[in-house]
């Protein structure tokens, strides 16, 4: 290989050895002290402001085989963001190109290439993972932002602790942040965005529903209600669950009429032609399997915690799961779940049985776990010696607390309850308690008189499913 030389003969430390390599560098001791503080410095630096997140946004958009609408949204970031943010694209095993425009991007982006199609809730959790802003964007990857978007949206959710998400108004959605536009042409929306996209809190109204193709939120909030349900496969009806699970917790969604996003709508859907109709059907039955009647039960949740006045419970999502239960990380810490207190279990027994109470556990995510405050480890040998040690002593109607209760009969339509601390927690729905019950579980058969007696407690709600750690 030819060399190259400085005007002093020696070899240039201007060429590089090939891509991805690295200089020689001098021997010069100075020069190698100097180096080693640097990286000494460098790596310090690096410690200290680990798990520090940036004082900004990061725009999350799960993409799959539409490369030239997501050119279109990235470009439209850029061009009219004017907050700190940052980009992150998760690419759902995109066959048309997508991965080689994203890692022929220079910079401005945080990307990530997955073997296979995880759809909308999964590409979304992934890129929340990654995610290292004070606030989130979940943006779908056929819409076209203006300016102002973000900037007015963020006033909106900084104008109240109380507002959980911010969505902006569209030319393209079902609900009310759709909005009548004059143009017809993707080159006549500019014109009407610059006109319309003016700084206007009269425009900033709450709504009972928000649509997933933008919402902008705390990323405590993954904290609060959980990562989307990957249940709802290919995409459809994991927004309308989030906005559940937030409603449960009596925070407030909000639109920002003043912030305007062109969307083209349902671009990848679309393309799933009678695909379509079949995954919104799974979708659709799903969503009524987990949460039955979802206006009653908030409209319910929402006077129950009024009445009690006890702002705390209502924080997390957590508050409304079971008590007694088996819970355990993705990466398999196993735990025992009570009153409000998860309980690290170190178990004496059979190998065997240890394996059999981890298929029992329920998973929660990583952002869940941390917020359940921690009680004191458990060694035991048994289901039934960890049970006996940690539930309290009280009884109701001669049941122990925590015993599954139901009415009349047991049957598929039989309503399922918890005894908890004097009042009656009903499972939302027969899912939920499919969930979190297992074979050990007996349930015993009250009348529906005696069951009436106790006073409602708040719902027990089925986890989020998730098919890849988390």
């Amino acid at each position: 290989m030819k060399k190259t030389f400085s005007k002093k003969g020696t070899i240039s430390r201007k060429r590089k050895q090939k891509q991805g390599g690295s200089v020689a560098q001098p021997s010069n001791p100075a020069y190698q002290d100097g180096y080693r503080l640097g990286y000494e410095e460098g790596l310090n630096a690096g410690t200290v402001s680990y798990g520090n997140y940036m004082d900004g946004t990061s725009i999350v958009i799960p993409t799959f085989n539409q490369v030239a609408y997501l050119k279109e949204c990235i470009n439209s970031i850029k061009a009219n963001t004017d907050v700190p943010y940052e980009i992150i694209v998760v690419d759902n095993a995109s066959s048309d190109g997508t991965a080689a425009y994203l890692r022929n991007q220079k910079s401005g982006i945080r990307y990530t290439i997955l073997e296979e199609n995880r759809g909308f809730s999964g590409g979304i959790n992934y890129g929340l993972m990654m995610a290292r802003g004070k606030y989130i964007v979940m943006l779908n990857n056929d819409t076209v932002v203006t300016k102002g978007w973000l900037t007015h949206m963020l006033h909106c959710l900084q104008s109240d602790e109380q507002i959980a998400a911010v969505g902006p108004v569209t030319n393209y959605i079902g609900g009310d942040q759709q909005i009548d536009v004059p143009y017809q042409r993707i080159q006549d929306m500019w014109a009407f965005a610059e006109r319309y996209s003016i700084p206007d809190p009269s425009q900033w109204r709450i709504t009972d529903r928000l649509v997933g193709f933008c919402l902008l939120f705390r990323r405590e909030l993954i904290s609060e209600v959980g990562y989307l349900d990957e249940g709802y496969r290919i995409g459809n009806y994991e927004d309308e669950d989030w906005n559940i699970r937030i409603h449960l917790l009596n925070r407030k969604l909000a639109v920002a009429g003043d912030s305007f996003i062109h969307h083209y709508g349902s671009v990848s859907m679309k393309k799933l032609a009678d695909q379509f109709v079949q995954t919104n059907d799974r979708n659709a039955k799903f969503y009524a399997d987990k949460w039955g009647n979802p206006h009653d039960l908030v409209q319910s949740t929402k006077e129950i915690l009024r009445t009690e006045n006890t702002p705390e419970i209502n924080k997390y999502a957590y508050h409304l799961y079971p008590n007694y239960r088996w819970i355990q990380s993705a990466a398999g810490s196993l735990y025992w779940l009570a009153d409000g207190q998860k309980h690290r279990v170190s178990y004496g027994g059979e190998e065997a049985d240890y394996h059999l109470f981890r298929k029992r556990a329920v998973t929660l995510s990583r952002p869940e776990l941390r917020q359940i405050p921690t009680g004191v480890d458990i060694t035991a040998s048994s289901e039934q010696e960890v049970a006996g040690m940690m539930r309290l002593q009280n009884y109701t109607f001669g049941l122990p607390e925590g015993s599954i209760i139901a009415e009349n009969s047991l049957n598929e339509n039989s309503e399922l309850f918890q005894l908890c601390q004097g009042k009656r927690r009903p499972f939302v729905t027969r899912y939920a308690a499919e969930c979190w019950l297992n074979d050990t579980d007996i349930i015993h058969i009250l009348s529906s008189q005696i069951i009436h007696t106790l006073p409602l407690g708040l719902p027990l709600i089925a986890p989020s499913v998730m098919y890849h750690s988390l």
